[in-house]
């Protein structure tokens, strides 16, 4: 089980959660703290061993929230069951290097989560996704006709539940009404060079300019484009022997690492969103 917590920060908030935990007997694991003074805001995640508590999540969230609504009104908090699997549904258009890194993860074990589904705007990647046993589903998005797709696209979507959205290179913009339904689950990754180099061949584009660094920012996706809660970033130092195609593979191994970390951090609940900004307990 894990407990995450945000609250208003002041005196006994610790005491009040340990005090919970001993109180159903609960073995804590993990135990992460984060004090902001310049929002003033406390953060915690207490990850508790399932087998030493009697109670099942339904019963224990319902006990938290007396506790929670001790510590203050403004307590925003989840509690997870992690004996529940979660899963995962990927989104893709035509480039391959984030879905064959998370499509190998799950193969090898390595994924905390199932991936239910692939779906693409393209067929490009069909083949590699069935070749994982993965279902793959084609919505095209026709210049006309966007807004039918993107309602095609949430009634497939939401059918899986997911617990996680992952957008692995998916180049379409999530109109306002998705964002807001798949808000703190949907998960993006791009490349560094935004906003200096926006459009097609961005690569291209900072070669002419002569960068010195690649990278790449994975975030929750929300209505402003490129500019959620961000999760995870990394970048690569290059020099002046780099060929564009030299920076596109440096660029890619960075983003399938980049997303790889943030979508793990996301299903192991170690993200706590407050505003525009993120606590990351690694």
């Amino acid at each position: 089980m894990v407990l995450t917590l945000g609250c208003p920060d002041r005196t006994g908030i610790v005491a009040a959660i340990s005090g919970f935990i001993a109180e159903i007997g609960g073995w804590i694991t993990e135990a992460r703290y984060h004090s902001d003074d310049q929002s003033g805001w406390f953060f915690t995640r207490q990850a508790i061993r399932a087998d030493s508590v009697d109670l099942d999540v339904d019963e224990l969230r319902r006990r938290f929230t007396e506790v929670a609504a001790r510590i203050g009104p403004e307590a925003e908090w989840s509690m997870t069951d992690t004996g529940v699997e979660k899963s995962v549904v990927l989104l893709v258009s035509r480039d391959s290097h984030c879905l064959i890194d998370l499509l190998g993860r799950a193969e090898r074990g390595e994924f905390p989560a199932t991936i239910r589904a692939v779906i693409g705007n393209h067929r490009d990647l069909e083949e590699l996704t069935t070749r994982f046993g993965v279902p793959f589903h084609h919505i095209p998005f026709p210049a006309d006709g966007k807004p039918a797709a993107f309602s095609q696209l949430r009634e497939l979507v939401d059918g899986y539940t997911p617990d996680a959205i992952i957008l692995a290179r998916f180049m379409q913009i999530l109109p306002a009404d998705l964002c807001e339904a798949w808000a703190g689950r949907a998960v993006n990754i791009h490349h560094s060079f935004l906003p200096s180099f926006i459009g097609a061949r961005p690569y291209h584009q900072a070669f002419d300019r002569g960068v010195k660094l690649i990278g790449a920012t994975c975030h929750y996706v929300t209505a402003d484009l490129d500019a959620g809660p961000i999760i995870e970033q990394d970048v690569s130092r290059i020099n002046h022997d780099y060929s564009t195609a030299d920076m596109v593979r440096q660029g890619r191994d960075i983003e399938a690492l980049v997303l790889s970390r943030g979508v793990r951090w996301h299903l192991e609940d170690r993200i706590l969103v407050h505003g525009r900004k993120t606590v990351v307990f690694t």
